[in-house]
Protein backbone atom coordinates (compact mmCIF):
# COMPACT_ATOMS: atom_id res chain seq x y z
CA UNK A 1 0.00 0.00 0.00
CA UNK A 2 1.42 3.19 -0.66
CA UNK A 3 1.58 5.96 1.94
CA UNK A 4 0.30 9.16 0.58
CA UNK A 5 2.11 12.60 1.91
CA UNK A 6 1.77 16.44 1.75
CA UNK A 7 4.25 18.46 3.20
CA UNK A 8 3.89 21.95 4.71
CA UNK A 9 7.06 24.16 4.97
CA UNK A 10 7.32 27.79 4.06
CA UNK A 11 11.10 27.07 2.42
CA UNK A 12 10.44 25.83 -0.73
CA UNK A 13 14.07 24.45 -0.83
CA UNK A 14 13.19 22.61 2.63
CA UNK A 15 9.80 21.34 0.25
CA UNK A 16 11.40 20.48 -2.94
CA UNK A 17 14.68 18.29 -0.92
CA UNK A 18 11.85 16.50 0.89
CA UNK A 19 9.46 16.22 -1.75
CA UNK A 20 12.23 14.23 -3.75
CA UNK A 21 13.59 12.33 -1.37
CA UNK A 22 10.07 10.96 -0.30
CA UNK A 23 8.96 10.59 -3.97
CA UNK A 24 12.13 8.72 -4.55
CA UNK A 25 10.36 5.79 -2.22
CA UNK A 26 8.07 3.19 -3.94
CA UNK A 27 5.60 2.90 -1.22
CA UNK A 28 5.12 6.62 -0.35
CA UNK A 29 3.41 8.93 -2.52
CA UNK A 30 4.04 12.91 -2.29
CA UNK A 31 0.66 14.18 -3.19
CA UNK A 32 0.94 18.40 -2.62
CA UNK A 33 2.94 21.03 -0.77
CA UNK A 34 2.06 23.68 1.31
CA UNK A 35 3.60 27.13 1.98
CA UNK A 36 2.45 27.84 5.09
CA UNK A 37 -0.18 26.09 8.12
CA UNK A 38 -3.59 27.52 6.71
CA UNK A 39 -3.33 26.45 3.10
CA UNK A 40 -1.58 23.31 4.90
CA UNK A 41 -5.23 22.42 5.96
CA UNK A 42 -6.69 23.26 2.84
CA UNK A 43 -4.88 20.96 1.25
CA UNK A 44 -5.35 17.94 3.41
CA UNK A 45 -8.74 18.56 3.47
CA UNK A 46 -8.76 18.31 -0.50
CA UNK A 47 -6.37 15.35 -0.71
CA UNK A 48 -6.56 13.50 1.93
CA UNK A 49 -3.19 12.45 2.83
CA UNK A 50 -2.59 9.53 5.12
CA UNK A 51 0.65 11.52 6.74
CA UNK A 52 1.27 15.28 6.78
CA UNK A 53 4.58 16.39 7.22
CA UNK A 54 4.40 20.09 9.37
CA UNK A 55 6.73 22.46 9.84
CA UNK A 56 6.56 24.27 12.93
CA UNK A 57 7.01 28.02 12.36
CA UNK A 58 5.25 29.52 9.68
CA UNK A 59 3.71 32.39 8.35
CA UNK A 60 -0.07 33.25 8.33
CA UNK A 61 -0.39 30.25 10.80
CA UNK A 62 1.86 28.18 12.36
CA UNK A 63 2.08 24.57 12.28
CA UNK A 64 0.84 23.90 16.01
CA UNK A 65 -3.10 25.55 14.81
CA UNK A 66 -2.82 24.06 11.71
CA UNK A 67 -2.22 20.43 13.27
CA UNK A 68 -5.15 21.50 15.54
CA UNK A 69 -7.70 22.20 12.90
CA UNK A 70 -6.10 18.99 10.98
CA UNK A 71 -6.62 16.96 13.44
CA UNK A 72 -10.07 18.29 14.55
CA UNK A 73 -11.94 18.01 11.62
CA UNK A 74 -15.34 20.20 11.10
CA UNK A 75 -18.77 18.45 11.51
CA UNK A 76 -19.08 15.73 8.57
CA UNK A 77 -15.76 15.32 7.85
CA UNK A 78 -14.55 11.60 8.96
CA UNK A 79 -10.52 12.12 7.26
CA UNK A 80 -7.83 12.69 10.02
CA UNK A 81 -3.80 12.04 8.66
CA UNK A 82 -1.26 11.26 10.72
CA UNK A 83 0.60 14.62 11.82
CA UNK A 84 4.39 14.38 12.44
CA UNK A 85 6.27 17.95 13.32
CA UNK A 86 9.68 19.18 11.90
CA UNK A 87 11.18 21.17 14.34
CA UNK A 88 14.43 22.11 15.69
CA UNK A 89 15.56 22.20 19.57
CA UNK A 90 14.53 25.87 20.07
CA UNK A 91 11.06 25.16 19.49
CA UNK A 92 10.31 22.95 22.55
CA UNK A 93 7.40 24.13 23.67
CA UNK A 94 5.49 23.94 20.22
CA UNK A 95 6.73 20.58 20.24
CA UNK A 96 4.86 19.55 23.17
CA UNK A 97 1.65 21.59 22.42
CA UNK A 98 1.53 19.64 19.23
CA UNK A 99 1.37 16.49 20.65
CA UNK A 100 -1.04 17.57 23.20
CA UNK A 101 -3.12 18.50 20.15
CA UNK A 102 -2.54 14.45 18.82
CA UNK A 103 0.64 15.03 16.79
CA UNK A 104 1.97 11.47 16.41
CA UNK A 105 5.66 12.74 16.84
CA UNK A 106 8.08 14.86 15.29
CA UNK A 107 11.77 14.68 13.75
CA UNK A 108 14.38 17.39 13.99
CA UNK A 109 14.95 18.99 10.45
CA UNK A 110 18.43 18.17 10.47
CA UNK A 111 18.00 14.54 10.70
CA UNK A 112 19.22 12.10 8.20
CA UNK A 113 17.19 11.24 5.26
CA UNK A 114 17.00 8.20 6.42
CA UNK A 115 15.24 9.04 9.24
CA UNK A 116 12.52 10.96 7.80
CA UNK A 117 11.96 8.38 5.28
CA UNK A 118 11.62 5.61 8.73
CA UNK A 119 9.55 8.17 9.96
CA UNK A 120 7.06 8.89 7.60
CA UNK A 121 6.46 5.06 7.98
CA UNK A 122 6.58 4.87 11.58
CA UNK A 123 3.87 7.33 11.85
CA UNK A 124 1.77 5.82 8.78
CA UNK A 125 1.43 2.51 10.51
CA UNK A 126 -0.03 3.85 13.09
CA UNK A 127 3.01 4.18 15.88
CA UNK A 128 4.33 7.65 17.46
CA UNK A 129 7.38 8.37 16.79
CA UNK A 130 9.01 8.56 20.56
CA UNK A 131 11.84 6.23 20.25
CA UNK A 132 14.30 9.60 20.27
CA UNK A 133 15.37 10.08 23.23
CA UNK A 134 15.13 13.46 22.95
CA UNK A 135 11.40 13.23 22.69
CA UNK A 136 10.97 12.04 26.10
CA UNK A 137 13.59 14.93 27.68
CA UNK A 138 11.05 17.23 26.16
CA UNK A 139 7.72 15.57 27.41
CA UNK A 140 9.26 15.10 31.22
CA UNK A 141 10.66 18.87 30.62
CA UNK A 142 7.53 20.30 30.33
CA UNK A 143 5.89 18.17 32.80
CA UNK A 144 8.38 19.60 35.37
CA UNK A 145 7.12 22.89 34.38
CA UNK A 146 3.94 22.07 34.61
CA UNK A 147 2.04 20.77 37.37
CA UNK A 148 0.41 17.30 37.05
CA UNK A 149 -3.59 18.66 36.23
CA UNK A 150 -4.76 16.43 38.83
CA UNK A 151 -8.56 16.51 38.76
CA UNK A 152 -10.27 15.26 35.56
CA UNK A 153 -6.83 13.06 34.33
CA UNK A 154 -6.53 11.69 36.93
CA UNK A 155 -9.43 10.68 37.26
CA UNK A 156 -9.53 8.83 34.45
CA UNK A 157 -6.65 6.85 35.76
CA UNK A 158 -9.14 4.75 37.60
CA UNK A 159 -11.41 3.54 34.42
CA UNK A 160 -7.93 1.00 33.60
CA UNK A 161 -7.03 -2.25 35.37
CA UNK A 162 -3.63 -2.45 37.68
CA UNK A 163 -1.75 -4.48 34.79
CA UNK A 164 -3.07 -1.81 32.39
CA UNK A 165 -1.90 1.21 34.37
CA UNK A 166 1.29 -1.04 34.78
CA UNK A 167 1.67 -0.83 30.77
CA UNK A 168 0.83 2.53 30.45
CA UNK A 169 3.41 3.59 33.01
CA UNK A 170 6.08 1.68 31.16
CA UNK A 171 5.15 3.49 27.63
CA UNK A 172 5.54 6.92 29.54
CA UNK A 173 9.10 5.87 30.45
CA UNK A 174 9.86 5.23 26.75
CA UNK A 175 9.80 1.54 26.53
CA UNK A 176 8.83 -0.25 23.59
CA UNK A 177 6.33 -3.45 23.13
CA UNK A 178 9.21 -5.91 23.68
CA UNK A 179 10.87 -4.38 26.77
CA UNK A 180 7.55 -4.21 28.65
CA UNK A 181 6.81 -7.88 27.68
CA UNK A 182 10.20 -8.60 29.53
CA UNK A 183 9.84 -6.27 32.14
CA UNK A 184 6.16 -7.70 33.11
CA UNK A 185 7.27 -11.10 31.88
CA UNK A 186 4.27 -11.33 28.99
CA UNK A 187 3.74 -12.14 25.86
CA UNK A 188 3.98 -9.02 23.06
CA UNK A 189 0.92 -9.57 21.82
CA UNK A 190 -0.67 -9.42 25.01
CA UNK A 191 1.49 -5.99 25.58
CA UNK A 192 -0.18 -4.62 22.23
CA UNK A 193 -3.91 -5.43 23.45
CA UNK A 194 -3.26 -3.49 26.53
CA UNK A 195 -1.48 -0.93 24.84
CA UNK A 196 -5.06 -0.90 22.65
CA UNK A 197 -7.21 -1.22 25.74
CA UNK A 198 -5.60 1.81 27.58
CA UNK A 199 -5.50 3.82 24.46
CA UNK A 200 -9.81 3.19 23.88
CA UNK A 201 -10.47 3.55 28.00
CA UNK A 202 -8.83 6.85 27.82
CA UNK A 203 -10.22 8.19 24.32
CA UNK A 204 -6.53 8.49 23.18
CA UNK A 205 -4.98 8.39 19.77
CA UNK A 206 -1.63 6.79 20.43
CA UNK A 207 1.50 6.27 22.12
CA UNK A 208 2.23 10.16 21.74
CA UNK A 209 -0.80 11.01 23.87
CA UNK A 210 -0.70 8.63 25.97
CA UNK A 211 2.89 9.85 27.24
CA UNK A 212 1.62 13.64 27.74
CA UNK A 213 -1.24 11.75 29.33
CA UNK A 214 0.66 9.89 31.86
CA UNK A 215 3.09 12.82 33.09
CA UNK A 216 -0.47 15.21 33.09
CA UNK A 217 -2.29 13.02 35.44
CA UNK A 218 0.97 12.65 37.65
CA UNK A 219 1.09 8.65 37.58
CA UNK A 220 4.33 9.23 35.89
CA UNK A 221 6.51 12.36 37.38
CA UNK A 222 9.96 13.29 35.52
CA UNK A 223 13.11 12.14 37.19
CA UNK A 224 11.44 8.71 38.01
Amino acid sequence: MTTRVIIVDDQAMVRAGFAALLAAQSDIDVVGEAPDGARGVELSRQVHPDVVLMDVRMPEMDGLEAARRILTPPPGATHRPRVLMLTTFDVDDYVYEALRAGASGFLLKDAPPADLIAAVRVVAAGDALLAPSVTRRLIADFARQRPAARGRPALRLKALTQRETEVLTLVARGRSNTEIAQDLVLAEQTVKTHVSRVLTKLDLRDRAQAVVFAYESGLVTPGE
